[in-house]
């Protein structure tokens, strides 16, 4: 699909007035997405497990304007005026427009909360703009009742990436690929996919054990970061890293190869971090307690042999990964060893989920 495909036909009706309600969650790259071309096009693909309790609920009350003027639209987050919030979301508006014209024909009134600390490096912008992206394309269904799910779910997608790149990895759940790659003929930069593949019983119920070792705003947005691979000494070298990784995993999915599961993700992750440390200007948003946990679960499975491994967002939380048959000892693991080093002892307990739902 392109991204002439998305551009709407003609609407059949225009209702006085209405209101949606979508619960979409965050997501847990595998293989990391770092770096980005113009319209939000990732300079790599990547992988991801969707997650479950850390979610954004967004509600969108739609109000019928005299005529078509300019977007207009009022941002509550957790039961308050956010304007700070507004250009991010008028920026958005802009870019999707052409995509949504009914848009300039109502006022929106956009409502929206985190079951998870916003800026904490939970990708909260991913699972935030899909939940609006999903609400905006349920207003358009109404508005055209001819729209296929597949199609549905592929244009909220598409839209969620116009908003914030990973968000358009929240639409569907569990194991969610993003970014034209080889190694999968239906992958495309314009939206996430559900992995094609066959995928091995032991990664289908995983848990994802999230350490909040800093709950306040990054020194470094995600923004800002992706745009310093632009011309990066590593840049080149990282994506085709990224490519070979995805090629490694489709083996590791189909057998349920634990280990080499690790290799990868832990390695993607300390690559990411790697990258923002030698770019220019260079930065680092691991925090001491971010090493510390690391270097305890290292020491952890190497004498346990248990499959329990970590991975990094764009931040100093740790998301510790396990499978379901280890969960007990890896929750007593966590509570025992952990903890001490996460934000007043603060962790979300999560696992990998089925994507969005509608709420109302």
């Amino acid at each position: 699909m392109t991204e002439k495909d998305f551009l709407p036909k003609p609407y059949n009706q225009f209702p006085a007035e209405g209101k949606v309600t979508w619960k979409a969650p965050s997501n847990i790259a595998l293989v990391k997405y770092w770096g980005k071309r113009a319209n939000q096009v990732p300079a790599n693909p990547s992988v991801s497990f969707t997650l479950d309790a850390c979610a954004t609920t967004t509600s969108v009350s739609f109000t019928r304007k005299e005529g078509v003027s300019p977007i207009s639209f009022d941002l509550f987050f957790e039961g308050s005026p956010k304007e700070d919030f507004k250009p991010k979301i008028q920026t958005f508006f802009d870019r999707i427009e052409e995509y949504l014209p009914f848009i300039k024909q109502y006022h929106l009134k956009i409502e929206t909360s985190n079951s998870f600390p916003h800026s904490s490096g939970i990708a909260s912008s991913a699972s935030g703009m899909a939940a609006l992206a999903l609400c905006l394309v349920d207003i358009e269904r109404e508005l055209n009742s001819e729209m296929p799910q597949v199609f549905f779910n592929r244009k909220a997608s598409f839209l969620a990436r116009l908003g914030s790149g990973s968000a358009c990895r929240s639409i569907e759940g569990d194991l969610i690929q993003w970014g034209a790659y080889k190694g999968i003929p239906e992958s495309s930069d314009l939206y996430g996919i559900k992995y094609p593949f066959k995928v091995h019983q032991a990664f289908k119920n995983f848990h994802d054990t999230i350490l909040l070792v800093h709950k306040g705003q990054k020194q470094v947005s995600s923004s800002v970061g992706h745009n310093l691979m632009h011309n990066h000494p590593y840049a080149d070298r990282r994506f085709n890293q990224a490519h070979e990784n995805l090629d490694k995993l489709k083996d590791v999915f189909e057998q349920g190869d634990l280990t080499e599961f690790i290799n990868i993700v832990e390695s993607e992750a300390l690559t990411l971090h790697a990258m923002m440390m030698t770019s220019m200007p260079y930065f680092i948003l691991m925090k001491p307690d971010t090493l510390e946990i690391i270097n305890k679960i290292w020491d952890y499975r190497a004498a346990t042999k248990l499959p329990i491994c970590f991975t990094l967002d764009a931040g100093a939380n740790v998301h510790v990964l396990y499978p379901e048959s280890v969960k007990e000892k890896a929750i007593q693991f966590i509570k025992d060893e952990l903890v001490a080093h996460c934000e007043n002892g603060h962790y979300i307990c999560d696992r990998i989920g089925a994507g969005a739902r509608r709420l109302g």
